[in-house]
């Protein structure tokens, strides 16, 4: 099996519906495949309670241009989702915060077939966003995200999406 160092190309775990690890795989056969993977989102808020959000750069592979959670980004082989979070947070919006486990959604085609696990943190640390990830970054109140959702749905990465939709269901006011 070649590896991120050799190809270039992320190794990821591929799981079965009960998150178990079947075997590795590069990331082009994972997605093409719509194999079930791993990935992490993290919800940053300000104190004032809006969530930053990001628009995905134009040169991503699935989603470009849409709207998703602050940071996100899939479990390489053989990561657990708590170091996945952090790393994810740094490499894309350049922020170290501690994090809360709020919600597991199981893998299906509105997760884009990933185990996700959502983090939440709170912090006005002003974010220094990776040009080559993000497009843009824009702090919205729930209220506005609601909104938005209703109005362009397809605006909106489908893990975000479903994420958000828990979360306006279940989620609880950042602390």
């Amino acid at each position: 099996m070649t590896d991120e160092a050799t190809t270039g190309e992320e190794v990821f775990d591929v799981v079965d519906a009960e998150d178990r690890v079947l075997r590795q795989e590069r990331r082009s056969v994972v997605h093409a495949e719509k194999l079930l993977h791993r990935a992490v989102h993290i919800f940053l808020f300000n104190s004032r309670g809006q969530l930053l959000v990001q628009r995905r750069s134009a040169s991503k592979d699935e989603y470009p241009l849409t709207y998703t959670s602050s940071a996100s980004g899939h479990v390489g082989a053989g990561e657990t989702y708590e170091a996945c979070a952090p790393r994810e947070l740094q490499e894309e919006i350049g922020l170290d915060s501690p994090l809360d486990f709020v919600v597991k959604l199981p893998a299906g085609p509105e997760t884009a077939q990933e185990h996700t696990v959502l983090y939440r943190t709170v912090t006005d640390a002003i974010p220094t966003p990776d040009e080559n990830e993000v497009a843009s970054l824009t702090f919205f109140s729930l209220e506005e995200l609601r909104g938005l959702l209703q109005i362009d749905p397809a605006a909106f990465s489908p893990p975000f999406r479903t994420l958000l939709e828990w979360y306006f269901a279940n989620g609880s006011a950042p602390r």
